[in-house]
Formats: C-alpha cells, structure tokens, sequence
C-alpha cells in the first residue's frame, strides 16, 4: 500500500512539472509572437513542407485568406481570382491558407485542393500548406494577424448559431472572441507589411476589393 501511494504521488509530481512544462513552452511562443512588428516576420509552409518566408512579398500588398473548397463562401475563389488578375501587376498578391477546421470543408489533400481549385475558378495565386488559424496548433502568422485586427463581427445571429455549432463538432476547443470566425477572412496588409483590415466573409467582394485597390 506505501508502495502505491509513493508511486501516485511522484506520477502527481510528473503531471504537474509536464502541465508547467507546457504551460511555459506556449507562454514562450506567445510571448515571441508578440515580438513580432510585421508580416515579414513570418513564414509559411508551401505543399511540400518548405518554409516560405513572407519577406519575398516586400513591397507588396498582400490578401491573406483562410480558404475551403466546400463551403458556402467557396464561390469567392472566382472573385478573388478575378481581382488577382486586375491587380497583380499593380503590387497585389494573394496569399491562400486552406484550413479544414470550420466544419470539415476542406478534406482533401494539399494536392487535392490545389487541382480543384485551378480546375473550377483558374487560381492561379500563392497556396499554401492545409493549416490551423484558429487553436493549439494555429500558425504563429495568424496568432499576429488576429492580434492586430480583432474581430468585428458582422454575422446575423441565425448563421452565427450554425457557424458556431458546426466549429464545435469539428475542433476540441471553442473560439476565442478574435478568433477566425469562418472560412474566407481576409487580411489586408500594406506595403511595410502592416495589418491595415481585417474583412469577415460576408464583406462584399466589391468592398473587399475598393479597399485593396486603395491601399495600391
């Protein structure tokens, strides 16, 4: 009996130092994040698993959005498309993020989502490794996006309500208030990599792109 409660008081002493553990590791990403001034600081991983940094884009204004190819939102591909080619000779460059964290609508492979993609809409602009935005494991890129332009809101409350239980089925953990709420939030960032507006996927395409062209 002594030998049991030795034995369950060093795995306590184990759990607690590996809960301390962890608890400093995400203290130390934060606080790295934090240290962060522009989105040349990050990196983004290409289909491949090869670090891409963003400091390539100096000078341009970027569009960075979380992406899925079975969602609701899904048709902005053409648009966003669109826009690329009318504005990429001016300095824009869109920066695609699949994620399949908002209800599972991005279930393909790298690969997969890449030839849908360019098959239904043409997108022919940077896409990026499938990744988190929201959790645990969000890329540190959104970690600072998030930070610098929270939330607005904008959702009427009856697709609210179906965001939000179709997010909790598919992740272990609830949003945070900044969190990506859906797919298709937009970032728009300025030419010295600077967060200028944050658009929710319910922003008209056509405002999404005024704004873009005026930062140009």
């Amino acid at each position: 009996m002594r030998v049991l409660i030795i034995f369950a008081n060093e795995m306590k002493k184990v759990l607690t130092l590996a809960m301390l553990l962890v608890l400093a590791m995400t203290g130390m990403a934060q606080n790295k994040v934090k240290d962060m001034q522009t989105v040349y600081d990050f990196s983004l991983k290409d289909k491949k698993g090869n670090d891409v940094s963003l400091e390539q884009y100096k000078g341009k204004v970027l569009l960075i959005v979380n992406t899925a190819t079975g969602c609701g939102f899904t048709p902005q591909y053409e648009d966003l498309e669109a826009m690329y080619h009318r504005l990429k000779d001016k300095g824009l460059e869109i920066l695609d993020v699949p994620c399949n964290q908002f209800g599972h609508q991005a279930p393909g492979t790298d690969e997969e989502i890449k030839q849908f993609c360019t098959l239904k809409f043409g997108a022919d602009f940077p896409q990026f490794k499938k990744s988190d935005v929201n959790g645990a494991n969000e890329l540190p890129l959104y970690t600072w996006l998030k930070s610098q332009k929270p939330c607005q809101g904008g959702y009427e409350a009856k697709l609210a309500a179906v965001m939000e239980k179709l997010y909790n089925e598919a992740n272990p953990e609830p949003r945070k208030k900044d969190d990506i709420q859906w797919n298709f939030t937009k970032f728009l960032i300025s030419r010295d990599g600077q967060v200028i507006a944050r658009f929710e996927p319910t922003v008209d395409m056509k405002e999404v792109e005024k704004q873009t062209e005026a930062a140009l």
